[in-house]
């Protein structure tokens, strides 16, 4: 089975996000993108998130029908500050057979050796770098020295192409919390759901 790892805070979730794993889907052969969203991010301490039972719901509106694109309440459950090393090994452990492919703008995926246990990331899943709208291309030199020769080679195979779509997170709540409309950012049930329970209205 190959299992498509998605992090973020998906604060909310939106159609750039829904892009990204579609086409990793798509063009990884993927058998499941599991959308796991995190309890406290490691590089996003600073700033409180929206509680994870609005951000885990408004996931499910997004993916509802689509076969294969899951929600994975992994980090949520487990709480405070995860680090996808201990992630991807829980999920490994779990079902041994799966492969692995950690989903990633290119701007993360140029970050990764500053992550926590970055080579051991690599071994337990394949880093996949999707270019976004606005970030830098994948800088796979960076990787060279925290994988083999074959697997670096293999990560620069797995480089997904999407439609360069300048939506972010932070937009949304910008525009949320300054009574401007979101409509055509992310799908119709999440905007419903941000209207109906006034999320974002005291972003600053």
């Amino acid at each position: 089975m190959r299992v498509g790892v998605f992090g973020g805070s998906f604060d909310p979730i939106h159609f750039g996000h829904l892009i990204l794993a579609e086409m990793c889907f798509e063009q990884l052969r993927l058998d499941e993108v599991r959308f796991t969203p995190t309890a406290v991010a490691p590089h996003k301490q600073d700033r409180r998130p929206t509680p994870a039972e609005h951000r885990a719901a408004m996931i499910e509106l997004a993916i509802a029908g689509r076969e294969g694109f899951v929600l994975s309440r992994i980090e949520l459950d487990r709480g405070g500050v995860n680090y996808t090393v201990d992630t991807l090994a829980t999920m490994a452990a779990e079902q041994p057979g799966c492969e692995l492919f950690l989903l990633l703008g290119a701007d993360m995926l140029n970050d990764l050796p500053n992550w926590r246990r970055a080579s051991e990331v690599c071994r337990l899943a394949l880093p996949v770098g999707v270019q976004r709208a606005g970030m830098p291309p994948p800088e796979f030199e960076r990787l060279r020295p925290l994988v083999e020769p074959d697997r670096w080679e293999a990560i620069r195979a797995a480089a997904v192409v999407m439609p360069l779509v300048g939506i972010s997170s932070s937009m949304i709540r910008q525009r949320a919390a300054a009574g401007k409309s979101i409509r055509f950012l992310t799908p119709r049930a999440v905007e419903a759901y941000i209207e109906h329970h006034r999320l974002y209205r005291d972003e600053q």
